[in-house]
């Protein structure tokens, strides 16, 4: 996985360019056809699809390719996803957002952000054009996290597979004559696809869980929940970075406190947000002989699908708690 640390966008030059992505975006509103919405959305219909009879698609726009890979695995060729953040060095939080992107959200039949302030910019495209008549599935109102919690849902295993049930119900209300299909897709993408996804996560919890960690950012938070390890770092650290912002000296020095002492067993970051502070604690618990595992914001490599990027990752953490704990 790449270890260069994602690039912070100024907060002026994403407003800018969001302001640019609207226009464009209410500039293509006239041609953008209006279609019913789903119980996912705010307008409380159903989803369209593209075309009638065989071969129809529905349009789906993924703020993020995390979402998008596992909309594409559901939809099959019943569905055409595009994800806006493709790019492993794109900073999600931060993203500037391009006239092309407007397009996108213009032309889309449904479309999925993750919510929780972490995509916010997307909110703010959707929102430029309301009278279209797409569906919005947000997922931090789906598994009911309100702004301010932990956004990185993806990282959560309950989350995900509620995720996957909103999608699949809300393709069977756009695409009635292919319920079955659809129903299959998730029959098979959750006993096939997530098989060594599942598999690892409940053996890493039967035998680790309880096992002390540490983490550079929140985004390890959701997941160590899920695996039942248990987080030592502080959460006003793990949130501070994660927002971009500068850890305090007390936090710093309890992590060290925590490293120096082996009161944590396994140290799990975030490669793609690799700052000065992160990689000083990084080489801290090498030279103190914790195991390092790593983890990335956005899918890695770009090509990987949701469950082959979860799952090398796992299996890493797994290594490292293996190593650790001698089992």
């Amino acid at each position: 996985m790449p270890t260069a640390a994602l690039p912070r966008l100024s907060r002026p030059s994403a407003r800018a360019a969001l302001v640019t992505a609207m226009a464009a975006l209410t500039a293509v509103t006239a041609t953008a056809c209006s279609t019913a919405s789903s119980s996912g959305s705010k307008d409380g219909g159903t989803p369209a699809a593209s075309g009638s009879g065989p071969g129809r698609k529905i349009e789906v726009v993924a703020a993020e390719n995390f979402w998008g890979s596992i909309a594409a695995q559901l939809g099959g060729d019943h569905a055409h996803v595009t994800s806006v953040i493709t790019n492993p060095d794109t900073d999600p939080h931060d993203y500037e957002p391009k006239a092309a992107d407007a397009r996108t959200m213009a032309a889309a039949r449904y479309v999925i952000v993750n919510g929780i302030g972490y995509d916010a910019w997307a909110d703010k495209l959707i929102a430029a054009n309301p009278g279209s008549g797409r569906t919005e599935l947000k997922v931090g109102d789906l598994v009911g996290v309100k702004p301010g919690g932990n956004p990185h849902r993806w990282y959560s295993p309950d989350d995900v597979h509620k995720v996957i049930e909103r999608i699949t119900a809300d393709y069977q209300q756009a695409d009635p004559a292919d319920a079955a299909y659809f129903a299959q897709r998730k029959k098979d993408f959750e006993s096939k696809d997530l098989a060594g996804y599942t598999t690892l996560i409940s053996q890493i919890k039967s035998k680790y869980a309880g096992t002390p960690i540490g983490a550079s950012e929140s985004i390890v938070t959701p997941l160590s929940e899920g695996l039942g390890l248990k987080m030592l770092t502080p959460e006003s650290f793990l949130d501070a970075m994660s927002e971009g912002a500068d850890p305090t000296a007390k936090d710093k020095a309890a992590i060290d406190d925590q490293i120096k002492h082996q009161q944590i067993k396994v140290y799990v970051y975030n490669s793609q947000n690799s700052t000065p502070d992160v990689r000083a604690q990084v080489k801290e618990a090498k030279d103190a002989g914790i195991p390092v595992a790593t983890v990335t914001e956005t899918l890695t490599p770009a090509g990987a699908t949701f469950q082959q990027w979860q799952t090398a990752q796992l299996k890493g953490i797994a290594e490292a708690l293996a190593k650790a704990t001698g089992r």
